[in-house]
């Protein structure tokens, strides 16, 4: 698309492996709740003018000598189509471990995956589900088949819930989803999977974990789709993500790649790392295009912002984690603070949880955590935070902007300010005792 707004001249044509272009993936979970009652809605767009649609091959190699991609239909037809520009964008892949039984597991990476598990629920009657990983779409699940009224054990193998956060607010998350009927299970790793009668299947684990269920949906992760980039030449590197540089091209001359296949230049960290989220891949995408067409642009970064909603709770982060920053040799400094969304005298005030993690020595913020209700605007305060660090801003330079404020949506010194400030005075008292 970038490429076509830039140079109309140009022949553009989406090798497509399905039939479903410019749907959006993070919206599954939300059609299986019935939330969004018509798959169709999840398309991004629905004109591609100028972009030929080449749907249901998928690409079995290309030669970058050649210039040339061979594809393979549905019907098993061979096709060749020749290039002067290719971009890679072949995403991710559920990680489903080689153990007994895992064919009989439901994944949810693609509109095929979606349309099963609605057929699944819709046409057997199923009323009880376990969700195995209790990442984003873990917990994401647990909330949509507890909306459609179904009994959910969500089992997880990190100590906490949604471990891509604090554990503190893992505890949090942890709390709300058995609030609202969830059984939440970590520490468990499935080891085996049996039928059991017609529609029952036992999942055991170690140390004697056993349950059973009738749907079992597995969403512990992703990596990299990388193995046509691999026969082709494409270098690899990070859990075998293809290397690219900030232009999104690979070592192959004429041959751009860009999304959840390769590896993301991180801003703060200053190095690449693997970091599959849509908001980047729409990013580099965007930049492979302007490049492929001609263009000079390079991706800028990311810094990680990510938020989720599960039930009535949103949970944001972006940024480093205390461990991420120690290994990246910082020196951080994590404060925790409660704040409310606006002034409490205005009726539905919520309490914000919000962790700040910055720099002892530099002041540079570095990360930073929110969990609260999700009508508390914590995605758009997560947004502040993502914007000091992409100007690697110090703490302490929060306080500077000018956030707006009226009583029933926020307060003189917005939450995030708030938690700015209990950061410094943090950063004070432990320099102190440093100095003694």
């Amino acid at each position: 698309m970038r490429a076509r707004e830039l140079r109309r001249d140009l022949e553009v044509a989406v090798i497509l492996a399905d039939s479903y272009p410019n749907y959006s993936i993070c919206g599954l979970p939300f059609y299986l709740s019935g939330e969004t009652d018509n798959w169709r809605d999840l398309a991004h767009r629905t004109d591609f003018d100028g972009i030929e649609l080449l749907c249901k091959r998928s690409a079995q190699s290309f030669d970058p000598n050649a210039k040339v991609v061979t594809t393979r239909s549905t019907e098993g037809r061979a096709e060749n189509f020749k290039y002067d520009r290719l971009i890679v964008a072949t995403g991710a892949k559920p990680i489903l471990p080689d153990i007994p039984g895992i064919d009989h597991v439901f994944p949810l990476h693609s509109m095929t995956n979606s349309f099963r598990i609605h057929e699944e629920i819709a046409s057997k009657g199923v009323h009880r589900a376990a969700i195995v990983g209790a990442g984003y779409i873990g917990v994401e699940m647990a909330d949509a088949l507890t909306h459609r009224k179904l009994q959910v054990q969500l089992i997880g193998r990190s100590k906490s819930v949604l471990p891509s956060v604090d554990p503190e607010i893992g505890e949090q998350i942890r709390e709300h989803l058995e609030e609202h009927g969830v059984c939440v299970r970590t520490e468990v790793e499935i080891d085996r999977i049996t039928k059991q009668g017609e529609r029952e299947f036992v999942l055991e684990g170690a140390s004697g974990f056993q349950t059973t269920a009738e749907l079992i949906v597995w969403a512990s992760g992703v990596v990299p789709a990388s193995d046509l980039a691999k026969s082709a030449g494409i270098e690899t590197g990070i859990r075998d993500a293809c290397k690219v540089n900030q232009r999104m091209e690979t070592n192959l001359p004429n041959v751009y790649a860009a999304g959840d296949c390769v590896e993301t230049w991180h801003r703060i960290l200053q190095r690449y790392s693997y970091l599959p989220l849509g908001t980047t891949a729409h990013k580099q995408g965007r930049v492979a295009g302007e490049n492929a067409a001609g263009g000079e642009v390079e991706f800028a970064g990311s810094v990680g912002t990510q938020v989720v909603k599960v039930f009535d709770l949103a949970i944001a982060r972006t940024g480093l984690l205390d461990r991420e920053a120690e290994s990246g040799g910082c020196s951080p400094l994590t404060a925790m603070t409660e704040a409310y969304d606006h002034k409490p005298y205005y009726p539905g005030a919520e309490k914000l949880r919000i962790r700040v993690t910055g720099d002892l020595r530099s002041g540079l913020l570095l990360g930073a955590q929110i969990a609260g209700h999700w009508k508390a605007d914590v995605a758009k305060r997560i947004d502040v935070f993502a914007t000091a660090l992409f100007h690697r801003m110090k703490v302490d330079e929060i306080n500077s902007l000018d956030l707006s404020y009226t009583p029933p949506l926020g307060s003189p010194w917005d939450a995030v300010q708030t938690a700015s400030q209990n950061w410094s005075a943090m950063q004070r008292q432990e320099s102190e005792v440093r100095k003694r």
